[in-house]
């Protein structure tokens, strides 16, 4: 009985030597879209554990705040749009872009059933998350490439979340809303029409972009690795089990209707997300080119100043990538 009583003692003691060896590391994202898939699929797998990091992913819907948060060091990796990052930095924020989970914007303007046509755009309010995020980016680009003047033909509103903007067409505060998979795909079912697919005009931009705040970047360059090692068998995973990657979408999503996950799954990992957090250098060009409009300071910019490429380089480097994917 006593041996039994110290054995139990003793793997109790091994255990909590593990978890007060991980690494904690805070994960922050800033909306619920299919783009986050891989930090999802990671952290449900368990696989930023097996990189000895003790991780929390956290949802703050709003890139410019995540952005502060992450400058503040309450986070020690931001997934949000590569526009708010940037733009943080150019405001003399020490923050450095190390990857990019898409390079394009993945949104459409759907529409209340009386509006015909974009030209019924005019007048018309149209809900995006947040000023300044990549639905308001997507918004006003697409509204400009139709010969609509974002403000002064068409009101643009802040709803807060993706589950806003839906509601927002349903109770008639809104009669335009630009949403993304799979929240897109419940408003196409509740009878809503796409008018402008944004997906399609393939508009190359980081979004999102990942994130490290300069301090965090200095001290513990060895917990940075890690996370790029989890997160590339984190998308790896997902697309080699869909059976979890399906869960994790609802999950975060709270989307279980399985026609709209499918749909998501199809579009996000057969067509969106990249295997690894590969930079698209045209898309982060957009990026600054739409931040010149709003600040001066980005028109002299360049976007190799934004970016730390040396964990992407460093993992290209490993051989992991070759291994998962061979």
């Amino acid at each position: 009985m006593k041996r039994m009583i110290l054995m139990t003692a003793f793997l109790a003691l091994l255990i909590a030597s593990s978890s007060w060896g991980a690494e904690r590391i805070r994960i922050g994202y800033s909306s619920i879209s299919g783009s986050y898939i891989g930090l999802w699929v990671a952290h449900d797998a368990g696989l930023f554990s097996k990189e000895g990091l003790e991780d929390q992913i956290i949802l703050i819907p709003s890139g410019s705040q995540l952005a502060q948060v992450t400058v503040a060091g309450e986070v020690d990796i931001a997934a949000l749009n590569g526009s708010s990052a940037m733009a943080a930095a150019l405001k003399g924020a020490d923050l450095k872009i190390i990857g990019n989970t898409v390079n394009k914007m993945i949104f459409s303007i759907y529409v209340r059933p009386e509006i015909k046509s974009v030209e019924g755009l005019k007048g018309k309010k149209l809900g995006v998350t947040r000023f300044g995020s990549s639905t308001d980016i997507s918004a006003r680009y697409a509204l400009r490439k139709h010969n609509l003047q974002p403000e002064k033909e068409v009101t643009i509103l802040q709803m807060g979340s993706m589950s806003s903007i839906m509601g927002g067409l349903q109770g008639g505060s809104i009669e335009a809303g630009v949403v993304s998979p799979p929240t897109l795909f419940a408003v196409d079912k509740l009878g809503f029409k796409e008018i402008i697919n944004i997906t399609d005009m393939d508009l190359a931009f980081p979004n999102p972009s990942l994130l490290i705040q300069g301090g965090i970047l200095r001290s513990k360059p060895d917990v940075i690795d890690r996370f790029m090692r989890a997160y590339a068998r984190g998308m790896h995973r997902a697309r080699t089990d869909k059976e979890l990657t399906l869960k994790s979408i609802a999950r975060y999503s709270k989307v279980d209707d399985p026609v709209f996950l499918q749909k998501a799954y199809d579009l996000y990992i057969g067509k969106v997300l990249e295997k690894a957090p590969y930079i698209n250098m045209t898309g982060m060009q957009n990026a600054l080119d739409d931040l010149a409009k709003a600040v001066p300071e980005a028109r002299n910019a360049k976007p190799d100043q934004f970016i730390d490429f040396r964990f992407l380089e460093k993992l290209e480097k490993s051989g992991l990538l070759k291994e998962l994917y061979k």
